[in-house]
């Protein structure tokens, strides 16, 4: 049971860093100096889809972390 939660746990590491990096902030290189927009618009398509399966992945990342500790 332990290598399979280590395994699934590892898999969802992946997943949940290129995930990560697929989002697009649009900020650009502007914002690393300082030089943010206050236009906050709503996310729409691909990058909605991408914002929710973050938030899905990291949620089952927590509870594999914390079932491989239980185990």
């Amino acid at each position: 049971m332990q290598n399979i939660l280590s395994v699934l746990q590892i898999i969802l590491g992946i997943l949940l860093v290129t995930v990560v990096l697929l989002q697009n902030s649009g900020s650009g290189l502007g914002a690393g100096f300082g030089g943010s927009s206050t236009v906050f618009t709503t996310k729409r398509g691909v990058d909605k889809i991408l914002f929710q399966a973050t938030i899905a992945i990291s949620i089952l990342f927590f509870a594999v972390a914390i079932a491989s500790i239980l185990v």
